[in-house]
């Protein structure tokens, strides 16, 4: 059977089945018509890549047409033993067609003699037989099983060689020479430290590395005359993963800008902003750098603060269900993206999500037959179906901002409003047919509306155009493993705002930290939420507002009709057992 006939057959399947509809299925295989002849990609990923079905509804049918049992079924995680068993599969193979496995997300899980069980996230990829036949088994077995309990299983059980930390461990720094209070930093002295060290495999290591464990932020500190600390930001958490001694801190500053577009590398008194691209394990990463000097014991010396941002589009959250709003915030702010205009604003501090949800909403509401344009300096994720708008000293913010009501938009993403022409436009925009979507930096969600106010936006305009404005923020999940229960002070639970019912009904976790969370007690984040949604009660309160708006009043009116402030949205998080009163009261203020 061709190609083209194998997809329409397993199209068709799909359909009688009743995974997928006859024009989800239309869509699917234009696209795989419009492909080049070199795609490989098949009928199954274009169903959750591009029309954004689950996967796993998807892939599993797909699984049972080929007549590939399913394993581990409705397992989250496996236990330690099953893993161990696995891992010792894995060491017996030879380390190249381990890789080759781990790149088509399989893992060998029962080993005989003769006999090879594999598990695959895709069991019906062409490669995965070939790849099997190399090794020295009469016969194998090829099953399916979970994405995302495949990835899991791989990052217990596969250990990824760095190969630029492995060049590292080689090499034997000599101190470095300190210049004295009157010298200069001198360029040929840094090249030729450059050189010596092999510094670039320390910074390629660091880029791999960070994107292997999931980080968000690298930071590059010189803490000393020869002396640079590296942090890895690892679910909100600064963590020193590696200090450079040895080293000046202007050589590994160097080496990072060489490798940066857009940046200067013998301009050491200004901030500046570039990017970085590599392709880590067979995908693209871009790195967002930021470079600003600092002041270092020794005034005269050239220090700098390199910050690096991961921008991974992975892990970018492109399901509503996924994102994990509480009910009531996720009715809210379904209704006010569902609105054919209006502007909806996240607000929160830098790193508490707001981005993320965004691309969220802006990929429910995507349409093929709608312009959407997105204004955002810089850009972080890369959002299919979206024209991004590219901001550079020839097109600047400001400039995008004005030239975009003249773009025919239908739905824009302002990155954020800054100042009053942002606002002003941004709020045009949503008053004139169009949905808007944007960011403010604000404790809370009513304290948006007074930003706004103050910025010089009147009240009948703000009151017509928001649809809803929604605070966020970012808590650590606790480590499922090692969680413990325990009884906390009363007086604290009260003063968080639990009532006796609760406390007497709720089982409370602390943190204690084990292998799978590596002695943090906490692996992941998930938000908390208080969404503002603008009903006729609260647009009325701002029109009706007169030197200054009435914050309190709004707030008590939104909790009334069901509105679950920051720390009462903790507080759920909290009953549920998935995060600590310690991370509530860190970032929460009281209702």
């Amino acid at each position: 059977m061709g190609k083209v006939n194998t997809r329409q057959h397993i199209g068709k399947l799909l359909v009688n089945r009743g995974v997928i509809t006859e024009e989800q299925l239309s869509k699917a295989l234009m696209i795989l018509d419009e492909e080049p002849e070199t795609s490989n990609r098949r009928l199954g990923q274009i169903l959750y890549q591009d029309l954004k079905l689950d996967r796993h509804t998807v892939m599993k049918e797909i699984a049972g047409i080929y007549a590939f049992d399913e394993v581990f079924t409705g397992k989250e995680e496996l236990p330690a033993e099953e893993i161990s068993k696995i891992k010792s599969n894995v060491d017996e193979l030879p380390e190249e067609v381990v890789e080759d496995l781990v790149y088509l997300k399989a893992v060998p899980i029962e080993k005989s003699n003769s006999t090879l069980t594999i598990a695959a996230a895709d069991p019906s990829e062409p490669n995965l037989n070939s790849v099997i036949s190399r090794l020295n088994f009469k016969q194998f077995e090829i099953k399916y099983c979970r994405y995302d309990l495949i990835e899991s299983i791989l990052a217990d059980v596969y250990e990824q060689k760095n190969e630029f930390l492995d060049l590292l461990e080689d090499i034997e720094y000599e101190e470095a020479e300190i210049p004295g209070d009157e010298e200069e930093v001198d360029e040929e002295e840094i090249d030729a430290e450059i050189n010596q060290s092999m510094l670039n495999s320390l910074v390629e290591g660091m880029l791999v590395e960070a994107v292997r464990q999931g980080v968000s932020d690298l930071h590059i500190i010189p803490s000393g005359p020869a002396t640079t600390d590296i942090r890895f930001r690892t679910d909100g958490k600064l963590q020193l993963w590696h200090q450079q001694k040895g080293v000046k801190p202007e050589a590994i500053s160097a080496v990072i800008k060489d490798k940066t577009r857009n940046v200067d590398r013998f301009e050491r008194d200004s901030s500046q902003d570039g990017f970085i691209q590599r392709t880590v394990d067979n995908y693209n990463i871009r790195y967002r750098v930021s470079i600003m000097p600092m002041v270092g014991a020794q005034f005269e010396r050239k220090f700098e603060s390199v910050v690096i941002r991961v921008l991974d589009d992975r892990k970018v959250i492109t399901d509503l269900e996924v994102l994990g709003l509480q009910e009531q915030a996720k009715a809210d702010f379904v209704k006010a993206i569902e609105k054919p205009s209006g502007i909806v604003i996240i607000t929160g501090p830098t790193g508490s999500g707001k981005s993320t949800t965004l691309v969220a909403a802006l990929y429910y509401v995507l349409d093929p037959t709608k312009n959407v344009l997105t204004v955002e300096e810089p850009v972080e994720y890369l959002i299919k179906g979206a024209r991004q708008l590219k901001i550079s000293h020839h097109m600047t913010f400001d400039q995008a901002i004005r030239g975009i009501l003249r773009h025919d938009p239908d739905i824009v993403l302002v990155g954020e409003i800054r100042d009053l022409k942002t606002a002003e436009i941004s709020i045009k925009l949503a008053n004139t047919g169009h949905l808007t979507f944007s960011t403010l930096h604000t404790n809370d969600a009513p304290s948006a509306i007074s930003r706004l106010y103050k910025m010089g936006v009147e009240p009948f305009l703000i009151a017509n155009a928001v649809n809803l404005v929604m605070a966020q923020r970012l808590v650590r999940r606790l480590c499922k493993e090692c969680k413990q229960p325990y009884e906390p002070h009363e007086e604290t639970l009260r003063g968080l705002g639990f009532t006796d019912e609760e406390i007497n009904s709720t089982t409370f976790y602390k943190p204690v930290g084990c292998k799978a969370c590596n002695q943090i007690g906490y692996k992941g984040r998930m938000g908390i939420h208080e969404a503002l949604f603008f009903s006729k009660e609260i647009k009325r309160l701002i029109l009706e507002a007169g030197q200054e708006i009435d914050e309190e009043k709004i707030k008590e009116t939104a909790i009334r009709q069901g509105m679950k402030t920051l720390r009462a949205s903790g507080r759920e998080r909290i009953k549920q057992g998935t995060t600590s009163i310690e991370e509530v009261l860190a970032i929460t203020i009281e209702d």
